[in-house]
């Protein structure tokens, strides 16, 4: 019995193009073709005919499916096929290094490679392919980095959301608040100016009233001593020193009326400042120092007007404006360890103080920090920190590069000024309230430095003390 014959490549080579079946048809001859060479045959001739016994077909030939499964079936039993050298038509076995291209052994010992050095495909495969998986490593955790970075920049744009929607809402507050204090003051002045009108113009009635009597009582006397003009001569003369002593009695001028008038000037003089001075003075603060939320450690709570910082309680999940905490944007400009917090404004040169009221807090730290302080990744204080701290009833002083020093002998805080002279190069710390002076810090800051508070207390609150700001 004959054994049956392997199939070849050449059963299913499609005649016309000499490659593999691409959508077989199947000519009524029998033959088959690729489905483009079938057409592009056709087109060329002008005739449906079979490019291989000129048979002629009267319909167009449908898809030989067979075929067309066969044809898939060798392909995937073949696999890729074996690249061979153009020139030698052997084997792609080595790889040149100094052409950077694949070589066959003919290739090698050939004069253009003969001394080029030359490695085994498979060998320096594998080695270059160890070498590309750690650049796919890099390329990967690049993208996760990049991801993480799409992720914090979508993340700070929701937090700028919320930023807009709480300020804007802080701003009405503040703004229904002055307009409140604008209008109770303007009821007030109308009501001042009401009520001086009612009175100059009671006293003004009261002035018409006694002249109208007046006028009746010279009325009388005129008509009296009109009739005296009348009398005899003797009577008349015996009468006249008295009847003009009447008469010149009664001919004094009224007495004119002073200050009758609405006082306009002290209304309408300067009136915006006034009203200005008088509500700063009475309802308005103004803070030497505010807080930069954007630097807040998240354990942290501000105040809503940012002059206020206390800890977190252990219970609290969110901060005043109702945002989840754990959900702030760890920016640049953020301490995400160090529970701490900068102030809004550096400075440069010049003499600036702030009070900071500590309370009862248990544990805070007060001071000045540079603008390139460390603000990520610090568990503990930040080295480039000049500060004054109280923990465990031990007050103690801390500056960079230095330890510790505890002030021993100091009674507790209620109040610490810090006064930050640039131009002197000085940072004192002292007690306002008892004009004790605890330390001062000489050194060159060669940045700009920003105020420093931490507070680890979540009863007792940091508050930056107001200051009574004169109108320039």
């Amino acid at each position: 019995m004959a054994s049956k014959r392997p199939f070849s490549e050449e059963d299913f080579t499609c005649p016309v193009c000499c490659d593999i079946f691409k959508e077989p048809v199947l000519l009524q001859c029998g033959h088959s073709l690729c489905r483009d060479c079938n057409q592009q045959y056709w087109a060329t001739k002008g005739l449906r005919e079979c490019p291989l016994c000129r048979k002629r077909s009267t319909y167009n030939p449908p898809v030989n499916l067979a075929l067309k499964n066969l044809c898939q079936t060798f392909l995937d039993y073949r696999g890729p096929s074996e690249e061979l050298c153009e020139i030698h038509r052997e084997r792609l076995s080595l790889f040149c290094l100094h052409d950077e291209q694949l070589v066959c052994l003919v290739c090698r010992e050939s004069l253009k490679h003969k001394t080029h050095t030359c490695r085994p495909v498979s060998e320096l495969a594998e080695e270059r392919k160890i070498h590309f998986q750690s650049e796919l490593n890099l390329l990967t955790r690049k993208m996760k980095m990049l991801q993480h970075a799409k992720f914090e920049c979508n993340h700070q744009a929701e937090h700028i959301c919320h930023q807009v929607w709480h300020t804007e809402n802080v701003i009405k507050k503040d703004f229904k608040h002055l307009h409140q204090l604008l209008y109770d003051e303007e009821k007030a002045m109308l009501a001042a100016l009401y009520t001086e009108k009612t009175e100059k113009t009671q006293l003004i009635k009261d002035q018409i009233e006694e002249m109208n009597d007046e006028i009746l009582s010279l009325s009388e006397i005129i008509r009296e001593l009109r009739g005296n003009l009348d009398s005899g001569d003797i009577q008349f003369l015996q009468n006249f020193k008295d009847m003009m002593e009447r008469a010149q009695d009664m001919n004094r001028d009224p007495d004119p009326v002073q200050g009758g008038l609405i006082d306009t000037a002290q209304y309408l003089g300067n009136l915006k400042f006034t009203v200005w001075s008088k509500i700063r003075v009475t309802e308005i603060s103004y803070s030497p120092v505010v807080l930069d939320p954007n630097t807040a450690n998240t354990q942290l709570i501000l105040s809503e007007d940012l002059t206020s910082l206390r800890d977190e309680d252990e219970f609290e999940e969110e901060d005043v404006a109702g945002m989840k905490r754990k959900l702030l944007p760890a920016n640049p400009e953020r301490f995400d360890r160090f529970p701490c917090v900068l102030g809004s404004v550096g400075y440069s040169s010049g003499t600036h103080i702030w009070d900071v009221d500590v309370g009862d807090s248990t544990f805070w730290m007060l001071g000045v920090t540079t603008e390139s302080v460390q603000r990520k990744g610090a568990i503990s204080l930040p080295r480039e920190v000049w500060c004054v701290g109280y923990d465990s009833d031990t007050l103690s002083l801390k500056a960079p590069q230095e330890s510790c020093i505890p002030l021993l002998g100091c009674e507790k805080l209620k109040r610490v000024r810090v006064k930050l002279d640039l131009d002197e190069g000085q940072l004192s710390f002292s007690d306002p309230l008892s004009n004790t002076l605890y330390h001062t810090f000489t050194t060159n800051f060669t940045e700009k430095v920003f105020p420093f508070f931490c507070n680890l207390c979540s009863v007792y609150p940091l508050r930056i003390v107001p200051v009574v700001k004169t109108c320039d």
